[in-house]
């Protein structure tokens, strides 16, 4: 049984292409929507159950009808990657899992009012559960916000998602260094910079990060529009490719 995962956006909060900007990207953006960059997330599709990551997309009630996924599992509480719960959860119909961190304020008035969404799944690091026959694993990420990224595994498959994350705590790291994904998708809305980064990876700290888990194939996300217009006019390393939104990862 294949694990199917889709990136169903892979930009920051600014997007691509970015208000009033008229760089060689956002132009490039503007002209051709497969440059289009919507905000970080994904569906993880395995054993006949569909499951949100994020759910940042504004429009989301559009892409998903009621019954057509089973929950949500975020990675944190920022606008970018809650906003899509705000209109859905004035639904009407059944209570929809939503599993992510224990943060205490979670985003605006979401956890006041949840509506439809039962906010009750918290999850804890390194503690596994399954959905649908699915193991999960919550990894602690480096973030402004409590920040959770997942190892999701099958039989057969397993597929890390660390989206947003500036490097990665030690803890983290010897897990996947022990774990051995086949796939890595992780933040890297930067290119090479000289400095540490502070909220979100550079390349740098990507390529360093891959050199301890030696991971098979690395998928970059939460892409910035400067480090597009980078990559415009510079190749990335071998075994390191640019996420794109509706690019799919199928893992048998």
């Amino acid at each position: 049984m294949s694990l199917t995962l889709r990136l169903t956006g892979t930009g920051g909060a600014q997007l691509v292409p970015v208000f009033g900007c008229d760089c060689a990207a956002c132009r490039r953006a503007r002209l051709d929507e497969n440059y289009r960059r919507r905000p970080c997330s994904g569906e993880v599709r395995y054993n006949n159950a569909l499951t949100l990551l994020d759910a940042g997309i504004p429009d989301l009630m559009d892409h998903h009808p009621a019954g057509s996924f089973q929950q949500f599992l975020l990675t944190h509480y920022h606008m970018d990657h809650v906003q899509g719960l705000f209109p859905l959860r004035w639904g009407v119909g059944e209570k929809i899992p939503v599993y992510g961190p224990a943060d205490e304020q979670g985003c605006d008035d979401l956890f006041k009012h949840p509506g439809l969404l039962d906010f009750s799944h918290t999850v804890e690091p390194f503690v596994v559960f399954e959905l649908q026959g699915m193991q999960v694993t919550p990894l602690p990420l480096t973030h402004s916000k409590l920040t959770f990224g997942y190892l999701l595994e099958s039989a057969h498959s397993r597929v890390a998602w660390l989206s947003d994350t500036a490097g990665l705590p030690d803890k983290t790291l010897k897990f996947l260094l022990n774990n051995h994904p086949q796939v890595m998708i992780i933040d890297c809305s930067h290119a090479p910079k000289a400095e540490p980064p502070r909220n979100h990876c550079d390349l740098n700290t990507v390529l360093a990060i891959n050199a301890i888990v030696r991971c098979p194939r690395v998928i970059l996300t939460h892409i910035s529009h400067q480090f597009d217009a980078w990559m415009m006019s510079n190749p990335l390393p071998e075994g390191i490719e640019a996420g794109y939104d509706r690019m799919e990862v199928v893992l048998d």
